[in-house]
Order: structure tokens, then sequence, then C-alpha cells
């Protein structure tokens, strides 16, 4: 464990903020009030697709507002109800609800009235300390290596978007970055018969083969690829990971009779052109999970501790808190997966 620095003692610490739209600068912030919140330190914090959006200024934020909310930790201060105590390494589910409304009520929480995303709604995760609310520390185990530990927050919002109680023989994956190539692995873990993985990029679907799928096509093959696997049926099960509103509507075409497509790409603005006709005629369900329940957290760390998915090979760069600029642009590069921030104890 390295070092930690008192939070008692600092009152101010560093951080990745939002200073309008494309411009994002780390500098010097007031250490947040606990409030009875359990205070976290970060040890690494994932960068994706909303942190983009939200550093260029298409979701829009409040000034000033720290960013990242895929993080891991070590508690330095307990929350006041002290069921994680200080010293325990975390994962943060960054979906913040309030335990009251009906959602809440009714078990969706990830949904819930009140709630909101650290980083967005809040103040994140790309920062030296956190404070959460304790009902969202998630122990992690320290024997599992960083690089592991910095895919459980992604992790965990592929193994809610896969609660699938039905029987399923065939399966696609339509985009595979690193939500495409976790729910590759989701599959091959629950035994699903034949995976079809599909991608432009050659190398990615290699890694999609080296994952479990049996069969990888680019997109202009993949109507034919799935027809092949499934003996005609069309697929039981397709996940759409790329989110544009060609792929939704290809994922779409691609499921058979009977079958569920899982947007799990966030398609925007609204996507026109879509084959509404084939949804009735094939009596699709169409399912829109989003971001992750406390379970859903709890199941991933099981998974990765237990070795039964890989996510280091998806961590491909790793940067500096004070160099958190320059990771938002690697992200832009076509070649990168999962680019971390690493957040030592002292700046």
């Amino acid at each position: 464990m390295r070092p930690a620095v008192s939070a008692v003692m600092k009152s101010s610490m560093r951080a990745a903020v939002v200073e309008g739209p494309g411009r994002v600068a780390v500098r010097t912030v007031p250490v947040p009030p606990r409030d009875g919140r359990a205070l976290v330190r970060v040890d690494q914090a994932g960068i994706c697709g909303t942190d983009l959006k939200i550093a260029a200024g298409s979701v829009p934020v409040a000034a000033s507002r720290v960013m990242g909310h895929e993080m891991t930790g070590r508690v330095e201060v307990a929350a006041g109800n002290g069921r994680v105590p200080a010293g325990t390494r975390v994962l943060v589910n960054p979906g913040v609800f309030c335990g009251r409304c009906d959602l809440c009520g009714r078990g969706l929480p990830n949904i819930c009235r009140n709630g909101g995303l650290l980083g967005r709604d809040l103040d994140g995760c790309f920062a030296e300390l956190i404070a959460v609310p304790g009902e969202l520390l998630h122990p992690i185990p320290d024997s599992l290596p960083a690089d592991d530990a910095a895919l459980l927050q992604v992790l965990a919002t592929c193994v809610h978007a896969q609660v699938s109680p039905e029987p399923l023989r065939t399966a696609a994956v339509v985009g595979l970055g690193v939500t495409g190539l976790l729910h590759v692995q989701l599959l091959a873990v629950r035994g699903i018969e034949t995976i079809v993985g599909i991608t432009r990029s050659a190398w990615k679907r290699d890694l999609a083969a080296r994952f479990g799928a049996g069969v990888v096509a680019a997109p202009d093959d993949a109507a034919e690829a799935v027809a092949r696997a499934s003996g005609g049926r069309g697929a039981d099960l397709v996940i759409e990971c790329a989110g544009t509103a060609e792929t939704l509507a290809q994922s779409m075409r691609l499921a058979g009779p009977g079958g569920t497509v899982v947007v799990f790409g966030t398609t925007a603005p609204a996507a026109d052109g879509l084959p509404t006709y084939q949804w009735y005629y094939n009596e699709l369900t169409i399912r829109c999970p989003r971001a992750q329940r406390p379970g859903d957290c709890d199941e991933a760390i099981a998974l990765a501790a237990s070795g039964r998915v890989e996510l280091a090979p998806l961590v491909t760069a790793r940067f500096p808190l004070a160099a958190a600029a320059g990771a938002l642009r690697a992200c832009e590069d076509p070649t990168q997966l999962k680019v971390v921030l690493d957040i030592p104890a002292v700046q």
C-alpha cells in the first residue's frame, strides 16, 4: 500500500476540471466536505466517452466541474455508517442514488429520480480525493492487479446489460471497443453456443476471437456471417456497442424472430431510418440498459477476481493526473482502448 497523505491535514488537492468547452485544466481545488460521506483516495480513473463529451461541451456541466466517474481507490475516512472501514480498497459506483424514491424502492437505483452521475452532476474522480456516500463503496481484493481493477466499473455496466434468463444459441456483438470486447467475454462465460463479433478493425476482431467469439466479421459481411452461424435463424441476442444510427439499425436486422437487441451504445441525437416494421414483424425485444446497480458492481468484482474475464489487455495507455488533457486527446486515437489516469498520493 502506498503511503497516504492525511485527508484531515489537507485542505486542498489537485483535480482535473472543465473550464469551458474544449478546456480541461488540472488545478488546486478544496478537498470536498465529507458531510457524513466516505472520503476516498483515488488510485486510478478510467476515461470514457461521456468524459470526452463533457470535455467538448456537448454534455453541459456546471462551471469548474471535477470530471470522471470510473475509479478505484482506498477509503481514507469511513462514511458515517461505517460499513466499509478506512484502508479498504474499493470500487466506487458512480451512480448516486437516494434510496427513497419509487424507483429505488423497485430495485432501480440506477435510474433514481433524485440521482446523478459523478463527474457530470456532481464532482467526480479525476482528483486526489472524492467524497461519496458509503452505499456506493464496493470492496475489492488487494490481490487484483491495477489494470484489471481499472475496468471494473465498465464491466459492471456490461453485467447489468446482460440480464437475460432465456436460453440463447447465437449472440452477436456489434462494435468491439472496450465494452464490446467485455460483452464477448461475458457471453463466453455464460456458455453461449456461438458468438459473432463485428467490427471494421482487424486487430479488434483478433481480440474478440481470443476472448471467445467463434465467428468474427467486418460490418459488410455481418449479415452473411450471422446467417451462417445461426443456420439462417438470425441472432437470438444482438448487443449494439458502437452507438451510431447505422450500427443500431444493423443490429435490429441481424436479430432473428423473437430475438433481443440490447442498445448498449448511446445513440444521439435521435436515430432516424430504423427498421421499425421489422421490430413488429419479428416481435423483437429492444432493451436499453443504463449504468449499473449495486449488485452488478459486486458481480463484476467477483468475475474479475476469479479470472474468468480478461481485463488488463484492454488498458492500452496510462497518464498522470497532471496530463489529463493529453489523456483525453489520446482517447481519440483509434488504436487505443481504455486510457487510464494514475492519481498519485502527492502532486
